[in-house]
């Protein structure tokens, strides 16, 4: 039975990176969609050039509400492959996560190879905890956006929480449900690490405010 395939690429100021993210994807999928998050580079011109379908924000949203409002706006798939437009040519090895589905998985998600590069892992440390808390799951990649989702899946975790609480409540949400959720070791994939300088701390900062908002929000079952 085939099954149609979308991949939804969250972007923002990727230019130099989507292009080849892009290509490598039209190799897993039958479209790919970038969802430029209010970009100031040619990160939606890129993405056009490369084969992609592009839905521009016009100013930046955060995250969660750029994809949740791009679906709202998109036909409905069988299989939804999201990506980070940071994975350059290195999304062509997503198609495990795929595979994972076609063998049961409602949820599959990309665990990176290890690197010394980026933060303290806190706020990861933290989002696993709030993870194991609310729905038992012992997550090791709680914060990859590299994940395959069902159309049941995604159905089950919408709609997205907001800014960078996306991954971790997608995670929350698909157990709760009764979902089953993989990990798939993917020793090929990179990204850009955020760096341990004061842009890189501020964004973990803001990325561990929106996981805390999303989890106290389904600890006191408003999700």
């Amino acid at each position: 039975m085939s099954h149609r395939v979308v991949a939804l690429v969250a972007a923002h100021d990727e230019a130099g990176r989507v292009g080849p993210c892009v290509r490598a994807l039209l190799g897993l999928v039958d479209e790919v969609v970038v969802v430029d998050d209010g970009s100031m580079d040619a990160t939606a011109a890129e993405a056009l050039e490369a084969g992609a379908a592009v839905i521009r924000t016009g100013r930046r949203l955060g995250k969660g509400r750029a994809l949740e409002g791009a679906l709202r706006r998109l036909s409905p798939a069988d299989r939804w492959l999201l990506a980070d437009a940071d994975l350059g040519e290195t999304a062509g090895a997503l198609g495990p996560l795929l595979e994972a589905l076609d063998g049961g998985g409602h949820v599959a998600i990309a665990v990176f190879p290890p690197s010394g590069a980026g933060g303290f892992g806190l706020v990861k440390r933290a989002a696993a905890r709030g993870i194991r808390a609310l729905s038992g799951f012992e997550a090791r990649e709680p914060l990859s956006g590299q994940r395959a989702l069902t159309a049941e899946a995604l159905a089950v975790v919408r709609p997205l929480a907001r800014g960078f609480g996306v991954e971790t409540a997608m995670i929350v949400d698909a157990v709760r449900g009764g979902l089953s959720v993989v990990e798939v070791d993917l020793p090929q994939l990179a990204h850009r690490p955020t760096s341990r300088d004061v842009r890189g701390f501020v964004h973990r900062g803001r990325q561990g405010l929106d996981i805390a908002g999303a989890l106290a929000q389904r600890a006191l079952g408003l999700r």
